[in-house]
């Protein structure tokens, strides 16, 4: 059996949110929603230790930022309203990881999952187009909750205390941005995140 060895590391990269899109019929017309959110910026800054030759855990703080542009329409009204906005979401996560080859290895790719708690929080920056009397989301708009993180990757050995990572990861939870949408879209919050770096072991 492997000596516990303690790490630390920060990584960066790209978050893609998931899309969603509700619908309604009212009377002889229908209610359209959706929104669009565009590729952003990514931060991972986590600490683990390797109990096993095979097994570890992990802890993460993970941020990231993206725009979106939000979109409704009414058939039966004729209004309709176009609006771009921010966003932002903090997350906290505690992880098993699973190695398929020892820690003595150059190149060590793994599999992990973790719970955790996340914050997102989204502000309007413009409305773009506008007609009729619309139901505006809220300019400001916040939750906090539980989310599930799965994740894939892989170490690869750069010299006797630092190994290069590259991770994939999807984070799942409640979507306070299709709670605002009218009419709310049905989806939960899918996080995508392609992240880059490097760990240091202690």
């Amino acid at each position: 059996m492997a000596e516990v060895v303690r790490y630390a590391g920060i990584m960066g990269g790209i978050a893609t949110l998931s899309a969603d899109a509700g619908s309604e019929r009212v009377g002889q017309g229908l209610n359209l929603s959706s929104y669009a959110p565009a590729n952003g910026g990514a931060l991972d800054v986590f600490v683990g230790a390797h109990l096993h030759n095979y097994f570890s855990v992990q802890g993460d703080f993970i941020w990231n930022k993206n725009s979106l542009r939000l979109n409704s329409t009414s058939s039966g009204t004729g209004s309709f309203y176009e609006e771009d906005r921010s966003s932002t979401q903090e997350a906290a996560i505690f992880s098993f990881l699973i190695y398929f080859r020892p820690q003595a290895s150059r190149i060590r790719p793994y599999l992990g999952t973790g719970i955790g708690v996340a914050h997102l929080a989204s502000s309007s920056e413009r409305l773009v187009a506008s007609a009729g009397a619309p139901s505006l989301p809220a300019v400001r708009f916040s939750s906090t909750g539980p989310v599930l993180r799965s994740h894939v990757g892989i170490d690869l050995r750069v010299t006797h205390k630092v190994d290069f990572r590259y991770s994939f990861s999807e984070t799942i939870g409640s979507n306070e941005i299709s709670r605002n949408l009218s009419p709310r879209g049905p989806r939960r919050l899918a996080n995508f995140q392609n992240l880059f770096g490097f760990i240091i072991r202690f």
